[in-house]
């Protein structure tokens, strides 16, 4: 085993990455068990092992008595989505369709295709029930009292430790804990806006970043973003010179709904831009531990000198959504913050703040991620090979290197919202692409969801969004 992955899947990743770089093409055959055996000083066994994990991930066919082949991968022509190209004009948020979608898009039964969550079986939940048993019994007065001020302590320390991996240096007392990421992004754009302001954000954008824009009566500024790269800094340079923009809100590692990574030189320079104008940098940054390889990418946190950018993560999508335990490091906004989350919700709910903080002091939390990570990639993999084998000619589809999700761009002709009611129909959530704009766009578009168990449901599933959308073109 290699840092808690079994040699056979270590071997299953180096083979799928030829394969994905291009070095073994569709119909090419494999390196033999034999010769992976002594080229790379592993067991035979290990690589039977390794080729029979590729053929379950879809990689690769098994030929009686001639061995492994790449196995054609419709999704390979795919092309990615176009960069957006939104109205260069602020617009006033209304979000009165989403609460009517996302009923459906939770809805018990259903191919939950549309949320943003992973499936319960990815989660750590029975370690999770043991620790709030043990927490009752050892802590008895923590858990049922306010545990106000920035928030459980134990918690914030490992917070503090755990930073380290998206490149920040902080002390527990620049953290604060929240109810989940919401909260955090609803108390930094309170803090630092007033109705009728104007936020910067990326096109398309979350939707529960819509939602607070509206509630609080702001305006979007959507700006051009690429689909691997993230928002187009000319764009925002431009915009932050012509218009009188009071804060930029992103996502930026692996953001919702595109899956975008900024590098680590866009992130400086992104740094830099909002501390030249002046403005508060709000970062979503709850995907950033979810990379499919390597290290976590940094944030841009990791390059702000001044206080200038808050920075907002929650356990979410990695340990618990229904814990609803977030944090925030808000830089030279803390005094204003925190003055906004004890006149708003007092204290984050006790016993989830002391069960996480008592999982993280466990040690399990990076094997975790670990499982995540790997879960993610074979079905991130899985659902865009299906997309190009169902969807007609013309969809696109988003390349994420980490995070869960994928933005599908399909053909003119094919309306999303009604794909959606079509879908409800058959027991399929999905999220139409209007819901993450201001301005009403991609109503040809949709996200979807690969955070869960990827069977036969999930790619039946598929197949019924593909043949609606051919059945639509006709």
């Amino acid at each position: 085993m290699t840092d808690g992955v079994k040699l056979y899947e270590s071997v299953a990743d180096r083979v799928q990455a030829l394969i994905e770089e291009g070095a073994l093409r569709p119909g090419d055959r494999v390196p033999s068990v034999r010769r992976l055996h002594r080229q790379w000083s592993v067991s035979v066994s290990t690589v039977l092992e390794a080729y029979r994990l590729l053929e379950d991930r879809g990689w690769v066919d098994a030929r009686p008595r001639s061995g492994y082949y790449v196995r054609p991968n419709p999704g390979a022509a795919l092309q990615e989505p176009n960069i957006t190209d939104p109205p260069r004009r602020p617009q006033r948020v209304r979000t009165d369709l989403v609460m009517r979608i996302q009923a459906d898009i939770n809805a018990p039964g259903a191919v939950r295709l549309g949320a943003a969550a992973p499936d319960l079986d990815l989660l750590p939940h029975r370690v999770l029930a043991r620790k709030v048993n043990e927490v009752l019994r050892r802590h008895p007065r923590e858990c049922h009292t306010y545990l106000t001020g920035p928030g459980y302590e134990p918690l914030r320390r490992g917070i503090a430790r755990r930073m380290v991996d998206a490149g920040c240096s902080v002390s527990p007392a620049d953290i604060l804990i929240t109810g989940g990421a919401q909260e955090s992004l609803y108390l930094s754009l309170k803090a630092v806006t007033s109705p009728g302001d104007m936020v910067a954000v990326e096109s398309p954008c979350y939707m529960g970043l819509l939602e607070i824009l509206e509630t609080l009566g702001l305006r979007a500024m959507e700006l051009r973003t690429h689909p691997r790269h993230g928002i187009d800094l000319e764009a925002l340079e431009a915009a932050l010179h012509e218009e009188e923009i009071k804060a930029c809100a992103l996502v930026t590692n692996h953001s919702n709904p595109m899956g975008c990574l900024m590098s680590d030189d866009k992130k400086r320079a992104l740094v830099e831009l909002a501390a030249h104008y002046r403005i508060p940098l709000i970062e979503d940054d709850v995907y950033g531990s979810l990379p499919f390889d390597g290290p976590q990418p940094s944030a841009a946190k990791a390059y702000d000198r001044d206080g200038t950018v808050i920075y907002c993560n929650s356990f979410s999508k990695t340990i618990s959504p229904g814990f609803r335990v977030g944090w925030m490091i808000p830089g030279r906004f803390h005094d204003g913050v925190m003055w906004l989350k004890n006149m708003i919700s007092i204290a984050t709910t006790s016993i989830p703040q002391l069960a996480i903080a008592a999982y993280l002091a466990e040690g399990g939390y990076d094997r975790q991620l670990r499982r995540m990570r790997n879960t993610y990639r074979e079905n991130c993999a899985r659902m865009v090979a299906a997309i190009g084998k169902h969807f007609p000619q013309g969809t696109r589809v988003s390349r994420p290197k980490g995070g869960h999700l994928l933005w599908v761009e399909m053909p003119r002709g094919v309306n999303a919202v009604e794909l959606f009611e079509y879908a409800a129909e058959h027991h399929i959530s999905v999220a139409p692409g209007v819901l993450f704009s201001a301005s009403g766009r991609y109503d040809n578009c949709m996200r979807l969801n690969f955070a869960l168990t990827y069977d036969e449901r999930v790619e039946a599933a598929i197949g019924v969004l593909g043949r609606s959308c051919m059945d639509r073109l006709a």
